[in-house]
């Protein structure tokens, strides 16, 4: 159950988030709204990761499920499965993110296992080892390196808010 009541969301700040949503708030959006501040900077943060990125759908996504298992987030699991499924990840990719070997599981190509063992280091130990970081250089430019790290930070924060407060998971959505 919610540690905290969910707000109603009016205001500029909730036109905004709901405006990026497609009309409606999430239960996380309605949690954040208690500081309207803090929604409107994690709206345009979450908004530009999720929208104006050159990172590719397959691996963010991959990042976001991967965080939710590692940092036990139901509702980023249950809120990207589908975003996952439509950017092209499969059943296997999905019980291999699961797999406490994720970063070198047989189901997941060279690129995907080296992104979940940067994304694992980012999360489990914060600092990443360099020939963790250096194995990813062929894969991706300056600018997707500061997007994968942008992402995989992003989602942690995420997932530590959500269960922090225990919010419930919702209907599948993007967050």
């Amino acid at each position: 159950m919610t540690r905290l009541p969910g707000t109603e969301g009016s205001g500029d700040i909730a036109d905004r988030i709901r405006a990026r949503r497609g009309g409606a708030l999430r239960p996380l959006d309605r949690m954040l709204l208690h500081s309207p501040p803090v929604a409107d900077g994690w709206n345009a943060l979450l908004g530009a990761v999720r929208q104006r990125m050159t990172l590719p759908a397959d691996i963010r996504e991959l990042v976001v499920l991967r965080i939710a298992v590692l940092n036990r987030a139901p509702y980023e699991w249950t809120a990207h499965e589908p975003e996952a499924r439509a950017a092209g990840l499969t059943d296997r990719h999905l019980a291999a993110l699961r797999a406490e070997d994720a970063a070198t599981h047989p189901d997941l190509d060279a690129r995907q296992r080296r992104v979940i063992a940067y994304t694992d280091a980012m999360t489990r130990d914060v600092q990443v080892p360099s020939a963790v970081f250096d194995a990813l250089r062929d894969d991706f430019t300056p600018a997707g390196l500061v997007e994968l790290t942008v992402t995989a930070a992003a989602y942690g924060m995420v997932s530590r808010f959500l269960e922090a407060l225990e919010v419930d998971s919702p209907s599948p959505h993007r967050s």
